[in-house]
């Protein structure tokens, strides 16, 4: 339980032969303590010795501890354990080193004990990414996110961590560029944006380089699950934390808290985030075509010679039916093919931009002119005429529905073929079941007639499928930038 790091020192400590925690703590309680800071990159801790003695346990970054300010250790010996912990850090590991040493007195400050301490040695940490991490990254890139490495670590740690991830892929095959948070404190990189692995950073830089991308107009996206990620998380647009390992600081600045603490839950909920938004889009395309078919019905039909083309009932029933059972069953639609293999959408973009209003009204002439096309087309035969339009506008709704699904035959949403066929079913009941009949004033029809309706749910189909790739801005090797309408 606790920090991964320090339980893993206490599992080395209890391999080592070392004595119990609670013997340890017994024998020598701790009376002070310097708690680790970004900024020092080390941490010290002072225990009571023999009497009248302290001990002085001191870890932390090497490049912090290795100095003449801390050790009272011979050169040689610093400089050996200095090369021993880069060649350590570009394999992977995480480096710490440890000394200690003993006074006489209790300092004022702990932090003024650092000095004059005795080298114990190096500990490596090995933290590997998981196997599953470079296919999380390419999916990132894949769905336009830009993935960027910013971590307290050495930078040749970060670098093999990068390389293992395959985060260098993006410069080419080129060996992957480092940028230490010295290097940002010294203003050394013009363009945070341009980097993609950060090493030695403090939380001051973690919020200069998000709010980089931020004035880039960039939506971003922070994880992390310690104290120092807690104010980056907080400024970015959606901070993420490690729910298991991260600290109660993080998850209380973060907006969204991953309970299994894997990256590739970030991606999930970013298809299904596209899905959720590409779903009310292809709704509003739908309901509103509908809507304005049915306003531009009961306009036109009178100059064509249909007085009343519908009564007040009938175009609730249409309501109802349409976008009641499946409007909602289109809320259950899944992620179109290729959602995560396309750019996200401007973020200042309307929720009906990218073609999607052009898309509806070509959908609305298409709806009405059928509509009425049928209408006429009864009136001329003699039949009933407004019942033939009222089914047929309900028809060719019906036809545009199944027309903008992503995904013609998935079997992944069952409920929308199924409220489709609830509602030819319910239409036609407005028209042969008495007590509806008397409600809606309708009139029962024959064949022709049935026909002349039904000929509308084709062209509404047809009509949705061929708008699905109209309108919409083309992106690198021609996919849609903003939608799942296709």
């Amino acid at each position: 339980m606790g920090d991964p790091l320090e339980a893993a020192l206490l599992a080395a400590a209890a391999k080592a032969g070392c004595l119990p925690e609670p013997e340890l703590r017994a024998s020598h309680p701790r009376i002070g303590e310097a708690p680790f800071d970004s900024l020092r990159k080390r941490m010290t801790t002072l225990h009571e010795a023999a009497p009248g003695q302290v001990l002085v346990c001191l870890k932390g970054a090497p490049e912090a501890v290795l100095t003449t300010a801390v050790l009272r250790t011979d050169a040689d010996t610093v400089a050996h354990a200095g090369r021993a912990a880069a060649d350590l850090a570009g394999e992977g590991y995480r480096v710490l080193a440890v000394a200690s040493g003993v006074r006489d007195d209790v300092p004022e400050q702990v932090a003024t004990a650092e000095s004059g301490l005795k080298l114990l040695g190096l500990v490596a940490l090995s933290d590997p990414p998981k196997p599953h991490e470079a296919r999380t990254l390419a999916s990132c890139r894949a769905a336009g996110i830009t993935p960027v490495l910013i971590t307290g670590d050495h930078p040749a740690t970060a670098r093999a961590v990068a390389d293992a991830v395959g985060l260098a892929g993006e410069t080419d095959g080129r060996a992957v560029h480092v940028v230490t948070g010295a290097d940002v404190a010294a203003g050394r990189v013009p363009d945070l944006t341009s980097v993609r692995v950060f090493a030695r950073t403090d939380p001051q830089q973690k919020l200069d380089i998000v709010a980089a991308w931020r004035a880039k107009g960039a939506v971003t996206a922070m994880t992390g699950d310690g104290v120092n990620d807690g104010p980056a998380l907080h400024r970015a647009d959606i901070g993420v934390a490690m729910g298991a390992r991260g600290t109660e600081v993080a998850r209380q600045a973060a907006d969204l808290v991953l309970t299994d603490d894997e990256l590739a839950t970030v991606v999930s909920a970013v298809e299904e985030g596209r899905r959720v938004y590409d779903n009310i889009r292809r709704f509003l395309v739908y309901g509103m075509a509908g809507g304005a078919a049915e306003i531009l019905v009961m306009l036109a039909g009178p100059f064509l010679g249909l007085p009343l083309p519908l009564r007040a009932g009938q175009i609730l029933w249409i309501n109802l039916l349409t976008h009641g059972l499946t409007g909602v069953a289109m809320g259950a639609e899944p992620a179109s093919p290729g959602t995560m293999r396309r750019p996200p959408r401007p973020p200042d973009q309307h929720i009906l931009g990218g073609g999607a209003w052009q898309r509806l009204l070509v959908l609305a002439a298409v709806v009405t002119a059928a509509s009425l096309g049928a209408g006429l087309a009864a009136q001329a035969l003699g039949l009933a005429w407004q019942s033939v339009l009222f089914l047929a506008l309900l028809a060719a709704q019906l036809g545009v529905v199944l027309g903008l699904r992503a995904r013609l035959f998935t079997r992944k949403n069952p409920f929308l073929p199924a409220s489709v066929l609830a509602s030819a079913l319910l239409a036609l009941a407005a028209l042969y079941l008495p007590f509806l009949r008397a409600a809606l004033d309708t009139d029962p029809l024959g064949g022709a007639g049935l026909t002349l309706a039904a000929a509308c749910a084709p062209a509404g189909f047809l009509a949705a499928r061929a708008v699905r790739t109209a309108f919409r801005p083309s992106g690198p090797a021609g996919t849609d930038e903003t939608t799942g309408l296709r």
